[in-house]
């Protein structure tokens, strides 16, 4: 299973020094049961879009919390065997866990297939919807306005072997 692990560049930092996405439980995004009925599609690589989309929201949610992290947000892509990648069954089609599951074990980072990342452009819209972050979870259509504009940049995709660049 393709799964997408939410990061920010320190924390890919950290991954890359250690050799491995962790420590464990880690939190990642795939295409779960409950995220195939919410985006009502059979097309694998929406779904897998899809999953990516969740996982650089939570890269977003990361940055509100760092605020000395480059305003980036970072997802890592790696393949994990079907059975390590488990969605919570009580979670359901509850919105803000689509496509959540939980590994049980810190991921080697050689198992990254991509590694996806904002572009410099993206900096501004990205500082800004991580400040509004908390104001639009609370229902306030301007800041949520402000938080889907991070969504309006596509990430990059790097090769897992430009890890080292990425993080230099």
């Amino acid at each position: 299973m393709r799964v997408y692990v939410p990061l920010t560049l320190p924390g890919l930092a950290e991954a890359h020094k250690a050799g491995e996405l962790g420590p464990a439980p880690l939190t990642a995004y795939g295409v779960t049961p409950a995220l195939r009925e919410w985006y009502v599609s059979d097309d694998i690589e929406e779904l897998e879009y899809a999953a990516l989309s969740r996982a650089a929201q939570a890269s977003l949610r990361q940055l509100a919390v760092d605020r000395q992290a480059p305003r980036r947000r970072v997802v890592v892509a790696v393949d994990v065997p079907d059975g390590d990648a488990v969605a919570g069954p009580d979670r359901g089609l509850d919105h803000s866990s689509l496509g959540e599951v939980r590994i049980a074990f810190p991921v080697p980072l050689a198992k990254a297939a991509a590694v996806h990342v904002d572009s410099g452009e993206a900096e501004r819209d990205v500082e800004a919807a991580a400040e509004a972050l908390g104001a639009a979870d609370l229902g306030d259509d301007d800041a949520q306005f402000t938080v889907d504009g991070a969504e309006d940049h596509e990430l990059l995709w790097y090769d897992a072997q430009e890890i080292p660049y990425l993080v230099e």
